[in-house]
């Protein structure tokens, strides 16, 4: 039987669908030769005219993907971050009439694989090609991504791209669309092309990562070079690193935030917060529990034309702040990496330009700086990579390389701190063992002569043997007046003050009750007379009498209903021990002069190392009266001792004068006595506040004594003035103020009232309004005001006096030289005659 041509054609025009795969098989090879030559040849043009790694990988994925017949092909680039390996889309579902611009993922649109999870991922990790001709009978297929798509995955092929040992990318095709799955021949093709797209894959990788590995040995080279230039000063040392390596940063601008690493306030900050008048702190604290206090920002500008800006103290609304971003990394100590610093919904990027400039925020890597212990010194954000590309993981490895670089490095300053604070504590340690001694063997005989009285040592003495000789030795309350406000150690030895200072101890009811052993408190009050230098004003003798005010406020003031025994031994203790080892100069004095102490304290110089004296002699276990507290009470002692004594610093007192006159003004508004001291003895700080304020009454007590007593102190105190005055002018080289300037030493009256006026009568009149029973001390005051202010004014006629004199003089001496007037002017008198 024959077919006519007629017959096949009618045959094929019924059966289209025969018809399209009969010529498709027919010319397929033909086609395809053709195709492969075209395909080669602008493969290769591609290459040679585009240096971007997408745009040639997505015209080769393209191409592969027609010429195997696949529904889909996707790249998936190998990285690492945080040290765990994954795989992250970056160019995804290439199909038939896709651009570039649709199948580049966006940073914030990933699909991460982890190398555990997928046939991507096992693909990752045996760096072997997998053609997988039903994915259903496949153990390492996933459908997550399918279910995030909702697309249905049938077969795939996959193979990864390979630098050496090292991958680089996993490149799969997805769905054969002209037959059930991929065969050995599409392997092969898939394999072929992507020869083209391997190269340029380890082109762009190798060049990336010896750029990345160039600038970054660049940074530790000179970060090093900077960090071994400057050791004594973490804020510079920073700086200085920083701002030479900014050429190797790749970025637009970076800001270096400097946290501040106090991790406890002083009492004097916490006052009003816990007094209510300030809110507590709310906001984010770091991993260590410090608060978030970024004391200085440093913000380095690369593009237009270069430039620093140092911001210290920084307000929270400033543009590299406002956003919360340091704040978090300082608070999580996470390396933050925002792709899109616009559609951030976490932090508040301003969107529209920060300067005239116009430059804008566009992606942003910020990370903590981590010094040894762990703890978060400073904060940098690093803005806008320079080719416009987010910032990737070899970006966080050089900067991470960086910062934990310079938070090594801290210990470099930590340590040369640390050399320098044990060379200070040295000098001081030695100057104090060579000027101060505790009471020994034969001086304590001075005071518990149990040799003469029981023919032995004290140490050898039970408790009720040395109470008695002690009732025989000190002189009882009433013999110096101690419980008076007029009291003054003129008519005493400094062995009878200290013995008053013993007999306070036990007027207080503290030494049974505390179980202080008294051959202990013996030794202790004399040591702390022996710790006073020898010099005018601020000795022992000054020492006692803060110590005895506070005595007599504490009972005659009836101020000692607020606090309980153990708070008023503290109290006494520290009013004792408040000036030890006073050089007879101020806290200025030793900042000028570089004394050891200066550098050792920063604030408070001298009440800190008395301070310290003192609980150094308490550490002692001779000396240690509070050797039978528990370790609650003992803490608490010198916790109420360091607020007192430092509260005697002036430089402190108008911080606390407004806290006292609002504990005075809510007293007043009390009628019933007890129901107030109920309720302050329950006011730890308010407690505090007042016990403060005390101390500075006492420090100052001696404006209030009787005049006779007042105007010889005066006289101390001003010698000693002057003494550094004169320290100042020979050591210094620099003129004194003029109250340390004896030259005007005439001026004393008018500087007292002027003392009294501005410092003194706040204290004591806020004190009288207070308690009434402290009016003598205001009443003492006014009366010594009157008689400076008489003698001020005394001074003021006299040189008002001189200053007419000698007007007048000067008038008289003009007169006597007389004037000749000639017509109508002066002129001047002949050399050769005279007028008779």
């Amino acid at each position: 039987m024959s077919i006519s041509e007629d017959d096949v054609e009618k045959f094929l025009d019924g059966n289209p669908a025969f018809a399209k795969q009969y010529f498709e098989k027919k010319l397929k090879t033909e086609s395809q030769d053709n195709n492969e030559s075209e395909i080669l040849f602008e493969l290769i043009q591609d290459m040679q005219e585009s240096i971007n790694m997408e745009k040639v990988v997505f015209k080769t994925l393209r191409r592969i993907r027609s010429l195997i017949h696949a529904d889909r092909c996707s790249l998936f680039m190998y990285r690492q971050r945080n040290g765990t390996p994954e795989l992250a889309t970056r160019l995804f579902n290439i199909q038939e009439g896709s651009t570039l611009e649709e199948c580049l993922v966006s940073p914030d649109c990933e699909i991460v694989y982890p190398l555990d999870i997928g046939i991507v991922g096992h693909v990752a990790q045996t760096k072997k090609t997998m053609n997988i001709k039903d994915v259903r009978e496949c153990d390492q297929f996933s459908p997550f991504v399918d279910e995030l798509t909702d697309y249905t995955t049938k077969n795939i092929l996959a193979t990864p791209i390979l630098n050496g040992k090292d991958l680089v990318a996993v490149i799969v095709a997805i769905n054969k669309l002209n037959g059930p799955h991929f065969t050995s021949s599409d392997e092969t093709l898939f394999l072929k092309y992507l020869n083209f797209a391997s190269l340029n894959l380890k082109i762009y990788h190798l060049s990336y990562l010896h750029n990345c590995e160039t600038r970054r040995g660049q940074v530790l080279l000179w970060s090093a070079n900077k960090v071994f230039e400057e050791l004594t000063d973490i804020e510079r040392q920073f700086h200085k690193a920083f701002y030479t390596v900014r050429a190797y940063l790749n970025c637009d601008r970076y800001s270096v935030g400097l946290l501040d690493m106090t991790k406890q306030k002083e009492f004097f900050d916490l006052w009003p917060v816990l007094l209510g008048e300030v809110p507590p702190y709310s906001g984010p604290r770091t991993p260590d529990g410090r608060e978030i206090v970024f004391y200085k920002v440093i913000d380095y500008i690369l593009h237009g034309k270069e430039d620093i800006k140092v911001i210290p103290n920084p307000t929270p609304d400033h543009w590299a702040l406002v956003t919360g971003l340091p704040a978090y990394v300082a608070e999580s100590g996470f390396i933050c990496n925002i792709m899109n610093a616009a559609a951030d919904e976490t932090f508040n990027f301003q969107e529209g330009p920060l300067d005239e400039s116009g430059w804008t925020i566009k992606n942003v890597l910020s990370m903590p700086i981590v010094n040894k212990r762990e703890e978060i010194v400073g904060v940098v954000t690093f803005y806008n990579r320079k080719d416009g590309k987010p910032f990737d993981e070899q970006d966080e490895t050089l900067m991470e390389s960086l910062t934990q670089f310079l938070g090594w490095s801290v210990l470099n300053t930590d340590t040369y701190d640390k050399m320098n604070k044990l060379e200070n504590r040295k000098d001081i340690a030695q100057d104090m063992v060579l000027y101060h001694v505790k009471c020994d063997k034969d001086e304590i005989q001075e005071i518990l002569p149990t040799r003469e009285k029981l023919g032995k040592e004290p140490s050898e003495c039970d408790e009720e043997e040395l109470a008695s000789i002690l009732k025989e030795e000190l002189p009882g309350p009433t013999k110096f007046e101690i419980y008076e406000f007029r009291f003054s150690d003129f008519d005493c030895t400094e062995l009878e003050l200290v013995k008053c200072g013993i007999q306070m101890y036990y007027e207080l009811g503290v030494v049974k009750k505390f179980q202080i052993p008294q051959e202990v408190l013996v030794r202790f009050v004399y040591s702390v007379s022996k710790g006073y230098r020898k010099i005018t004003y601020h000795n022992w003798r000054h020492g006692f009498n803060v110590a005895q005010t506070m005595f007599t406020l504490l009972m005659t003031g009836k101020l000692k209903r607020y606090y309980t025994d153990l708070e008023a031994l503290a109290m006494v203790t520290a009013a004792l021990c408040h000036d030890i080892d006073h050089r007879g100069t101020n806290n200025l004095y030793q900042m000028k002069s570089q004394n050891p102490l200066a550098k050792l304290h920063g604030s408070s110089i001298l009440e800190r190392h008395h301070l310290e004296f003192g609980k150094f002699l308490l550490s002692e276990e001779s000396l240690n009266i509070c050797q039978n507290l528990n370790r609650r009470q003992h803490e608490h002692v010198i916790h109420l001792m360091e607020i007192a004594i430092i509260a005697t610093d002036l430089a402190l007192y108008f911080k606390k004068r407004t806290m006292f006159q609002k504990i005075v003004d809510e007293s007043k508004t009390y009628d019933n006595v007890t129901a107030w001291t109920e309720y302050l003895s329950l006011e730890t700080t308010k407690k505090e506040v007042v016990m403060a304020m005390m101390m500075t009454a006492c420090d100052l007590s001696a404006i209030t004594k009787p005049w006779e007593v007042q105007s010889k102190v005066a006289l101390l105190v001003a010698a000693e003035f002057w003494e550094q005055g004169d320290l100042e002018i020979s050591v210094l080289q620099q003129q004194p103020i003029p109250m340390m300037d004896r030259r005007k030493a005439a001026e004393l009256p008018k500087l007292q009232v002027g003392f009294i006026d501005f410092v003194c009568t706040f204290v004591y009149k806020e004190f009288s309004r207070f308690h009434e029973e402290i009016q003598p001390m205001l009443d003492g005051l006014l009366n010594n005001r009157n008689e400076w202010k008489t003698r001020a004014d005394e001074y003021d006629a006299k040189i008002k006096a001189l200053e007419e004199e000698k007007k007048k003089e000067e008038e008289r001496m003009a007169a006597k030289r007389g004037e000749i007037t000639c017509n109508g002017g002066t002129a001047p008198a002949s050399k050769t005659c005279s007028i008779l």
